[in-house]
């Protein structure tokens, strides 16, 4: 079988492209999305943000803060976000409470105290049963585990925890704004009293009082 033979300098030509050609494929960029999926190329993207993949680099942990979901959780959470109107002294309101965090499912809470309250919940939900709760436009008034388990199961919320450690729930609100109170008006400035003229000195006769007598 004939032997292919290469001149030197095409020789050298040839192992320059390998090893060109090898140390491009050496080169894998990790590239983070704008939906935070990761991808990983050999080419670089247009943006500078990317860095070079290292072999034995460990996945990104999620960003600290309130907003920083998983983002199928957040995904989720937007298109079925999760209320709740809880009220004092109110046992079932803290069962739901528990189920809720126990799942992971992130959620706002009303609180329902004062008249105004009970007003803005009865136009809301045609009654003033607590705890009553919202799953997107779903309403579900009182508390039952089964019920709240099959609606958030229907949501897609999964079934154990996959909040960051660091995730720290919203405080709960007045589901009624408390207004400012507003201060009284200013009373207007009294006008200075200005002393009586004592009547003049009794020093000498006068027609009523001839002999200027004195008292």
């Amino acid at each position: 079988m004939p032997r292919l033979k290469f001149a030197p300098a095409a020789a050298a030509s040839l192992l320059l492209a390998l090893a060109s050609v090898g140390a491009q494929a050496q080169a894998v960029y990790r590239i983070v999305g704008p939906d935070g999926k990761v991808t990983f190329s050999d080419r670089p993207p247009a943006e500078a943000t990317a860095q070079p993949a290292r072999s034995s680099g460990a996945p990104a942990s999620p960003a600290a803060g309130n907003g920083a979901l998983p983002y199928e959780l957040r995904q989720i959470a937007n298109r079925y976000p999760v209320t709740i109107y809880t009220g004092s002294d109110c046992a079932p309101c803290g069962s739901l409470r528990n189920l809720l965090t126990s799942r992971g499912v992130p959620y706002t809470e009303r609180t329902v105290v004062s008249n105004e309250d009970i007003a803005a919940l009865q136009r809301l939900s045609g009654n003033s049963s607590l705890p009553f709760g919202t799953i997107g436009g779903q309403q579900l008034v009182g508390f039952s585990d089964a019920e709240w388990i099959q609606y958030l199961d229907a949501a897609g919320y999964p079934k154990q925890s996959q909040l960051p450690s660091n995730y720290r729930q919203p405080a709960p609100a007045p589901l009624v704004a408390a207004k400012p109170v507003e201060a009284a008006p200013a009373a207007p400035p009294k006008a200075p009293v200005r002393p009586t003229p004592a009547p003049p000195a009794n020093d000498g006769p006068t027609p009523s009082n001839p002999a200027g007598i004195r008292f």
